[in-house]
């Protein structure tokens, strides 16, 4: 990488880092290494986001995460988490369709748990 390039991408970074070409060429090569791994770290993390607020709102109506999935998948519903996700945020009422075809497609879906309650309730 010559020396234009290297000024080029470390524009914006703090101190002599962006105009001393050693410390520049240093700075810039650290910060590809971390874009590259950070844009694997992302998919990682979106995915956890997406199981995070299924779990969510699959446990508002007395089912957990694993039983609800395996029931769409014994269905064969192939909505991916990003939609399944966004439906359990924005669309309650299809989610909770989703939910009630689940619990009918796996039998460890039907008993219903009422969520535990939380806080000072608990101490009284």
């Amino acid at each position: 990488m010559n020396k234009k390039e290297v000024f080029k991408l470390a524009k914006g970074f703090r101190g002599r880092a962006k105009n001393c070409i050693r410390i520049a060429r240093e700075r810039v090569e650290k910060a590809l290494q971390y874009s590259y791994r950070d844009r694997r770290n992302k998919k990682r993390d979106m995915r956890s986001l997406w199981i995070q607020r299924i779990n969510a709102g699959t446990r508002q109506h007395g089912v957990n995460y694993g039983n609800f999935m395996h029931g769409l998948m014994k269905e064969n519903v192939q909505l991916n988490r990003k939609v399944l996700s966004e439906l359990s945020m924005h669309e309650p009422y299809s989610f909770k369709a989703l939910v009630d075809i689940s619990r009918n497609a796996f039998p460890g879906n039907k008993t219903v748990i009422p969520p535990k309650k939380e806080g000072l309730a608990i101490l009284v």
